[in-house]
């Protein structure tokens, strides 16, 4: 008896594992065929000609020039996809949630823009969660599946979803400074000595940021007062904090990140992490 309860406990751990395997690797397929639609669109409507020079910045307002003055080098070429990788944890359970270690791998594609965020956050001893985060083709998008099998969260795009994952996009080209250029679509408006409102349309979607640059010149956070938020259906504001920028590729990004919502009970963190690794393509 106790023998053949044994096999079929093994027999069904076995058939968990196999289980568990086809959905890994079935999800890891469906996300590369996302990338490369991501970045051979990319490839196919960038300009390559594109570079930074310090005149094509002259007529924005002063906290952005000094921004680009300070964060490229004259000449640096356009980018027109990117590859990061992040460390960092993730926290789960709002307010009373506690932080999960979190590692991702996240593309951008430029011209147009988007993006396809793959993350796994170890919601407990090998038991993750793999995410999917997404901006493509003007559309936003969030899927979450336990052992990347078992759906747990499912964002569809939608007037509101498609808005707030291409506020995430603006917010993140600090990553790819080249990308906040006129020349890439970004909109510049002055709010006061140290900010500046930027704002980028995309296939009928509107996303606008203000950004806030510290004594250096440097972005340190960008905020808006209303970003759509999924667990309320509505709208909260947000903010991106950003730190540590180190030069890469002739190119001064940021390599600390976090975000949190601005709720009346305080501020709400819900991310933060490190960039191991960043490749900037042409």
């Amino acid at each position: 008896m106790g023998s053949s309860l044994f096999r079929r406990s093994l027999f069904g751990l076995g058939l968990l594992a196999g289980v568990v395997a086809v959905g890994r690797r079935r999800l890891d397929r469906a996300t590369a065929r996302r990338v490369s639609a991501l970045t051979s669109a990319t490839a196919t409507e960038s300009h390559p000609d594109r570079a930074f020079h310090p005149d094509d910045v002259a007529h924005l307002p002063d906290p952005v020039r000094r921004y680009f003055e300070t964060v490229l080098k004259a000449g640096r070429p356009s980018v027109a996809s990117v590859r990061l990788e992040q460390r960092g944890e993730f926290r789960l359970g709002g307010r009373s949630g506690s932080w999960k270690p979190m590692t991702a791998t996240q593309h951008y594609g430029v011209d147009p823009p988007g993006f396809v965020w793959d993350a796994t956050i170890d919601v407990a001893p090998l038991v993750p969660v793999r995410v999917v985060d997404a901006y493509e083709r003007g559309r936003g998008s969030l899927r979450a599946s336990l052992c990347s099998t078992v759906p747990v969260a499912d964002a569809e795009p939608g007037p509101e979803m498609n808005e707030a994952e291409l506020q995430r996009y603006l917010a993140e080209a600090v990553w790819f400074p080249t990308a906040l250029l006129p020349d890439a679509g970004v909109e510049w408006a002055a709010v006061d000595e140290r900010s500046a409102r930027a704002t980028l349309r995309d296939r009928g979607n509107a996303a606008s940021l203000v950004f806030h640059f510290d004594d250096e010149g440097l972005v340190e956070r960008v905020t808006t007062a209303e970003r759509y938020r999924q667990e309320d259906d509505d709208y909260a504001p947000w903010t991106g904090h950003f730190g540590d920028y180190q030069w890469i590729d002739g190119r001064l990004i940021p390599t600390e990140a976090s975000v949190e919502w601005v709720l009346p009970a305080g501020g709400l963190p819900y991310w933060r992490a490190e960039i191991t690794a960043v490749e900037h393509r042409r």
